[in-house]
């Protein structure tokens, strides 16, 4: 089944009484397993009760850079690492998109959360917008992870893989004005790629401005099919071996 490797379960649009209804559209479409990250810092309880309630569910617990400035040993605390639902540190990283005015802040807080990564020896789900410099130079360590949601270069793509990253393909890869994008993920080497929807936001075509649901990681799964030539239930047998090399910690549904 489908691994959809990064869909924020805890927004308010898929959690609660509607999670089941959103799960079982998943199932129904060939979708196992979830991963669920968070962004707010206040939301890592929430992702790891949504997973201790769902065997097909694991998290990765992070601060967004949109919440520089917070504390992120008071949130990613050793007992939230050790959980065994956690496979990761994520979603983490840079955006300057709308401003660097708080460059300095999201640089503290990413510093910060790779050395937490790299004390637990958890691989990192890496957010990177209009920061590819400042991002390539601190991931330049002895960490590893995911480039999550990858839309920025090749260039960048090509470090990140020698530094043994994977690269996360989300519902932009299936938009019509998204040739470089198409063209990047064509040259990343498939047993580097994974997919996700990202949801709620990025839903794939044929379901652009509605919200996104892991059942619709498929729709990414069958381009990325076609850019690499290969059939589906291929495509889906290399991407869970990718899944389980990239988050060790994973149990696949």
């Amino acid at each position: 089944m489908l691994v959809d490797t990064h869909c924020h379960l805890t927004d308010s649009t898929m959690s609660g009484a509607q999670l089941g209804d959103v799960l079982r559209r998943a199932h129904q479409a060939g979708v196992g397993t979830i991963i669920c990250p968070t962004a707010d810092p206040a939301d890592i309880p929430a992702a790891l009760d949504i997973a201790k309630n769902h065997d097909n569910i694991f998290v990765t617990a992070g601060i967004h850079p949109e919440y520089a400035g917070a504390d992120a040993d008071a949130y990613l605390t050793d007992t939230v690492l050790r959980n065994p639902r956690v496979v990761g540190i994520g979603e983490i990283g840079l955006d300057y998109h709308y401003g660097a005015e708080n460059r300095t802040a999201q640089i503290e807080l990413f510093l910060k959360q790779i050395d937490i990564a790299r004390r637990s020896g958890l691989p990192v789900a890496i957010h990177t917008r209009e920061a590819e410099a400042d991002t390539a130079q601190i991931l330049g360590g002895d960490v590893t992870g995911v480039m999550h949601c990858y839309t920025s270069s090749w260039d960048l793509a090509k470090k990140m893989l020698d530094r043994g990253f994977f690269f996360s393909a989300s519902g932009i890869l299936t938009f019509k004005n998204s040739d470089e994008i198409r063209e990047t993920f064509k040259k990343i080497p498939i047993n580097r790629i994974v997919i996700e929807t990202d949801g709620p936001y990025c839903a794939p075509v044929p379901h652009r401005g509605k919200k996104c649901e892991p059942f619709m990681v498929a729709d990414t799964a069958r381009v990325l099919a076609d850019l690499h030539g290969i059939e589906l239930p291929e495509l889906d047998m290399i991407l869970s071996e990718n899944v389980q090399r990239l988050y060790p910690k994973i149990t696949l549904s």
